[in-house]
């Protein structure tokens, strides 16, 4: 059949509050036009991120009520580690509340234990939060996407691998001995949520092996990568998705992960690693910042809940609705002529605001334009991924260099929205469509130093 079915039944439902635009109207100015800042009660449908925000199943639900709650050595434990190290294939697994916190254990480690001087770690593009931990370390991130990565309408199947040839000249001009490890995020989130190829996986473990240089992942989609390696790379049509993720994350040295996204919960995360020295100092900075080996921050019930899921999301029937529903807006939105990040990735519709809104400018932010006016038309909550959350400031002066891309970031919950859902979402993109010319720039009134997009005031212009 042509028709892609939900695989799955509703069992439990949420009643959504319906507001008007005269409602949404104040409410956005209420929230300093930043779409972080306003209560999730006055939001109809939710694509502000895919992180924490998945349906659970009825097999996750049960599990949670055999969780063990004691402080070390809990049976919940030792259940999600059979199940992730059996995924991965490392040494250790340490448990994080989230990616985040296994990302600052992470480069505490690689900085401390390499002794190094002005450290600079190379990534095919880091996310928001992995650049605020890297630069908290005081190293310097640095972005390596392919040729065409940064292009929206480019339609190549594998546009966030890394640039192997930028890789290796990084390398030899800086020297390895300043490189404590390069990073892979699978998928690129900030490049439009585009797959890493295996190809590209494989030469990068080469290069890092060339150089005594430990390869990591950031793997919270680890699965969506994986099931579009199947469906796209030569080669692995006939390889089972739980295969592939094997493949990837054996090609690397350890990986962090938010278990928020492909662990299909709504909290956890994990620090994956092989090297003995690695992992005693990660450990000892678990426990001063996490807990317990054993909980490292989660309840046994979410430990539960993560081991289920990690089963779970490498059903095939699930990735093939996953990305299809993605697909099918992809689909709509490019018959409206609304540019979007090309070919569409595995968790979000990534709108080119830029190519969208060409009468805004950069500094004046139109991806937080159109965020605003996702929500006041429609009460649709979506991320700006553009120089509101990337920008940086020029050196040695107090001017700010744009994003590479201006996007705006619709990111769907797992197993959360149905298609009517989606084809309300393309009515209310229909009419910005219409009235997009009289939309204007804004500019920013408050921001924190870091991280400013988190809770930034805006005022339109």
């Amino acid at each position: 059949m042509r028709t892609i079915i939900e695989p799955f039944k509703i069992k439990v439902v949420e009643s959504i509050r319906m507001t008007t635009v005269s409602e949404r109207k104040l409410i956005l100015k209420k929230a300093h036009y930043n779409p972080f800042l306003i209560p999730a009660e006055d939001v109809l449908i939710d694509l502000l991120t895919d992180s924490g925000t998945a349906a659970m199943s009825s097999k996750q639900w049960s599990s949670m009520m055999d969780g063990d709650e004691a402080y070390a050595g809990a049976k919940s434990f030792y259940r999600f580690e059979k199940v992730t190290k059996e995924l991965t294939g490392y040494r250790t697994i340490l448990p994080t509340h989230q990616g985040r916190a296994a990302e600052k254990i992470l480069f505490q480690v690689a900085i401390q234990l390499s002794k190094t001087l002005s450290p600079v770690i190379p990534n095919n593009t880091h996310f928001d939060t992995t650049r605020a931990n890297v630069e908290h370390v005081g190293a310097q991130a640095v972005d390596l996407p392919c040729k065409g990565g940064t292009n929206p309408s480019l339609r190549k199947p594998f546009k966030g691998n890394m640039d192997l040839e930028k890789l290796e000249n990084l390398i030899q001009e800086v020297t390895p001995k300043r490189i404590p490890l390069i990073m892979m995020t699978l998928t690129n989130n900030s490049n439009g949520g585009q797959p890493v190829s295996m190809e590209n996986l494989k030469m990068a473990r080469k290069i890092a092996l060339k150089y005594k240089i430990p390869l990591f992942l950031d793997a919270a989609r680890f699965s969506e990568n994986a099931y579009l390696i199947k469906i796209r790379e030569r080669g692995y049509s006939n390889v089972s998705v739980a295969s592939i993720a094997q493949q990837l994350f054996r090609l690397s040295d350890g990986c962090t992960m938010s278990a928020k996204k492909d662990g299909l919960a709504n909290m956890g995360g994990f620090l994956g690693l092989n090297d003995p020295a690695w992992i005693r100092l990660a450990r000892s900075l678990l426990i001063l910042t996490e807990g317990f080996p054993t909980y490292g921050g989660l309840s046994g019930r979410d430990l539960d809940a993560l081991a289920q899921g990690f089963h779970e999301v490498l059903d095939e029937d699930y990735l093939k609705y996953r990305l299809r529903s993605i697909e099918y807006v992809a689909e709509k939105f490019i018959k409206l002529g609304i540019p979007i990040v090309e070919p569409p990735g595995g968790h979000a519709i990534y709108i080119d605001a830029e190519a969208f809104l060409p009468h805004i400018p950069p500094q004046e932010f139109p991806g937080q334009v159109l965020v605003a006016a996702l929500y006041e038309t429609g009460g649709i909550r979506a991320c700006e991924l553009g120089s509101v959350m990337f920008s940086r400031k020029e050196e040695g002066t107090l001017a700010e260099i744009s994003a590479p891309m201006e996007l705006v970031r619709l990111a769907f919950p797992r197993r959360v929205y149905t298609q009517s859902h989606v084809d309300y979402l393309v009515e209310v993109m229909q009419d910005i469509v219409k009235h997009k010319q009289k939309l204007r720039g804004f500019k920013i009134i408050r921001q924190e130093p870091v991280m400013r997009h988190f809770t930034a005031h805006f005022c339109p212009l």
